[in-house]
């Protein structure tokens, strides 16, 4: 039950919640576990904006969408707080840094990356990359794995993803919400009762209110992508980019480290947008930026535009193929928390919505293990065999964040550091 401590204040006028926004994304570093953190200490222990119950229930529904959950939270609060434009406000801010920083770090990488000294850096980044993956399992599996029956449905989606014929995300994700409400796992109560403001009027779902949605999202989603395709060509790398990544946007479940073993899949395999270890370079370019981890993706765009570039010059293609990219994996996001929220704001405290939830959860930490192992072989186990020093410094980093919490930002300058000193002073 709602404390006086916790219990909300008055809603914050648009444009103290806009200035807010804009800090939260300058400020969000740490993944998504980090940025909702922020948010819960923001919005609910600090301002008071919103309640812990309704908060934790608006985070419940992010989780089960496809997409970056700590974005589409923000998206969902600013949208019960000040309506749509509320909505557009939070979630654009939330992105709109890192995809500038992005940008830079993408050409800077593109145009030098064959540089020793940058070539060093990255080398050094890639087993500490690999340990964020490693220490996200454990992170996410702590909370999510807390009986036997969470624990086989890790280990069953672990091995469906893992082992040929690899199952698909949307299969898994849509068996273990299936497990979750036939088994009727109950969670645990967050105190529902005492809410401090009931919904307000645009909170309440119309039939016409979600064809108006489907409508007007739909089309802002796919313009720019159809508009390439004209300009461009329906072969061309940017138009390819906007689809694929429309369709990723669909399924990518649990987050950047879910999403990435199916986008290495076909941007690599299938596309040849880039290699292997410009993938796990571009995760660490994106560590180091605040907002939403599944910023990579943007990488991969801009890489795929620079190296199959048609009739542009590399740079506007990859321009091109990083915003399009960006448009086609956040746009998406809008429309699932515009069109759902009305409808979820309707079933708080809902056990079946919280039992689909559990499940969903350890499917993820399956998921985000099978990408532990995918990049761990590449990096510790290359064709040459062990890299004793990528070992040394993914074990270094490991530790340093279990046991001593080490931050995100200074394990990947320190570790990009060691690749540099390793690779043109020591060898």
């Amino acid at each position: 039950m709602n404390t006086p401590e916790t219990a909300p204040t008055e809603r914050p006028s648009f444009y103290e919640a806009l200035r807010f926004w804009l800090k939260l994304g300058f400020i969000s570093f740490g993944g998504p576990a980090g940025q909702i953190a922020i948010m819960q200490t923001e919005l609910v222990d600090k301002k008071k904006w919103i309640s812990q119950s309704r908060f934790l229930h608006a985070l419940n529904y992010c989780m089960l969408l496809p997409g970056p959950e700590a974005q589409q939270l923000s998206i969902y609060v600013g949208w019960l707080l000040h309506k749509t434009w509320g909505g557009i406000a939070a979630g654009a801010l939330f992105v709109l840094p890192s995809m500038f920083v992005l940008w830079a770090l993408s050409y800077v990488y593109a145009a030098w990356g064959a540089v020793p000294w940058i070539a060093a850096i990255f080398y050094g980044l890639k087993p500490a990359v690999t340990a964020i993956v490693v220490f996200a399992v454990i992170r996410i599996g702590k909370r999510a794995l807390k009986t036997w029956a969470m624990w086989s449905v890790a280990a069953l989606a672990f091995a469906v993803i893992y082992f040929p014929p690899h199952a698909p995300f949307p299969l898994i994700i849509l068996g273990a919400a299936l497990i979750g409400l036939a088994r009727g796992h109950r969670a645990k109560d967050e105190g529902e009762s005492g809410e401090e403001w009931e919904s307000p009027e645009h909170a309440k779902p119309s039939l016409a209110r979600t064809i108006k949605i489907i409508v007007v999202n739909g089309a802002l989603w796919w313009a720019p992508i159809i508009l390439a395709g004209l300009w461009l060509g329906w072969n061309h790398t940017v138009f390819k980019e906007g689809v694929f990544f429309s369709k990723a946007a669909m399924v990518t479940f649990g987050g950047a480290y879910a999403v990435l073993p199916y986008v290495a899949q076909e941007a690599v395999q299938k596309y040849g947008w880039l290699k292997t270890g410009q993938m796990l370079d571009g995760l660490g370019l994106a560590e180091t930026t605040p907002g939403p981890l599944i910023m990579v993706l943007q990488f991969v765009g801009f890489m795929g535009g620079w190296k199959a570039p048609g009739r542009l010059s590399p740079i506007v293609a990859a321009t091109l193929g990083a915003f399009i990219t960006t448009w086609a994996t956040f746009a998406p996001c809008f429309l699932w928390v515009f069109l759902g929220a009305p409808y979820i704001e309707r079933l708080r405290g809902n056990v079946k919505l919280s039992a689909a939830l559990s499940a969903v959860t350890a499917a993820v930490v399956g998921v985000v293990l099978n990408l532990a192992v995918w990049f761990g072989v590449r990096v510790l186990v290359p064709e040459h065999g062990v890299d004793w020093f990528a070992v040394m410094v993914g074990a270094t980093a490991f530790a340093g964040m279990l046991k001593w919490k080490w931050d995100i930002i200074p394990v990947v300058i320190g570790s990009g550091i060691l690749g540099l000193i390793y690779k043109l002073i020591l060898r």
